[in-house]
């Protein structure tokens, strides 16, 4: 899925890369399961309003993409990017209220899992697909899954993998045009979107004091730091090192909903996980050297 890195670039320091890579994911998940916990009291809508808010502040001061050189200007697919990363983080809020973070995160990565599949039709990509095929089967409440997820929140996971999807095409063609500085604005597209629905939902509660420097924590764990680091170890390590590793983002992901949120997945569920991550870290270590789909930045909640 981050096939466009050159597969020869030279490795400075790969543990110091990996270690960040596993600090940024450690740090998205950890900013997911504070969102998670701020749910009782603001809601996951006022929760999706602070983190495109605030995380939309930091992306704009850090990169300030009005002093950057727009080339083309690819307004609607710059529209639609931000659109698809606001959908995103709102759909992913909605499914982490009644299902385990692990198990989400998983389910949410079959949009990437799906634009890496479209890209290669080679034989050995039938061999991912039913692997992630298998390990959806035992995680959704669908025929005689013996899955104990909620059917409402696994749709709005899985509604959150597919603008994944559409995030990572849509910010391919806009990334062209506007650099560095897409992120943040399609964040502000997002947050001019979904910030309305958030406050209205939490009310006077969002702007609270004793609110406010949890939603700036959510912001810089879930957007400023792993983005940094992500961006930094993306310079260090090849392609496909990188790709695999972020394969373990499920992985983390259940282990901070174990951690911070008591979130205990039974045996099956694991298997499942795993087998979705196997169909990613499988479909990124095989990817094709030139791709149909490039890679672009992405961060999943």
């Amino acid at each position: 899925m981050e096939d466009s890195l050159p597969v020869h670039a030279k490795v400075h320091n790969p543990l110091i890369a990996v270690a960040m890579i596993l600090i940024a994911m450690l740090s998205l998940q950890g900013g997911a399961a504070l969102a998670k916990s701020l749910f009782p009291i603001v809601g996951s809508q006022g929760v999706t309003a602070l983190r495109l808010g605030m995380g939309s502040l930091i992306l704009l001061l850090y990169f300030r993409p009005w002093r950057l050189k727009v080339r083309g200007g690819n307004l609607r697919s710059l529209l639609i990017y931000g659109l698809a990363l606001g959908c995103m983080n709102y759909t992913f809020y909605l499914a982490i209220r009644t299902v385990p973070l692990g198990i989400a995160v998983a389910l949410e990565f079959t949009g990437p899992l799906a634009v890496a599949m479209f890209s290669s039709r080679r034989p050995i990509d039938f061999v991912w697909v039913l692997l992630a095929v298998i390990g959806l089967w035992f995680l959704l409440p669908i025929g005689h899954s013996v899955s104990g997820i909620d059917p409402t929140g696994a749709c709005f996971a899985l509604i959150a993998g597919a603008c994944w999807a559409v995030y990572i095409l849509a910010g391919q063609r806009a990334g062209s045009s506007y650099g560095p500085g897409t992120a943040a604005l399609g964040s502000t597209i997002g947050a001019l979107i979904f910030c309305p629905i958030g406050i209205a939902q939490a009310q006077s509660g969002l702007f609270s004091l004793d609110i406010l420097p949890i939603g700036l924590g959510i912001a810089l764990l879930s957007s400023a730091l792993p983005y940094s680091l992500e961006m930094m170890a993306l310079t260090r390590l090849p392609a496909k090192t990188f790709g695999t590793l972020m394969s373990m983002e499920p992985a983390m992901a259940a282990f901070s909903g174990i951690l911070f949120l008591d979130e205990l997945l039974t045996p099956m569920q694991w298997l499942a996980l795993i087998a979705i991550i196997a169909a990613s870290a499988g479909s990124t270590l095989t990817v094709q050297k030139r791709s149909k789909i490039r890679a672009i930045k992405v961060d999943p909640q």
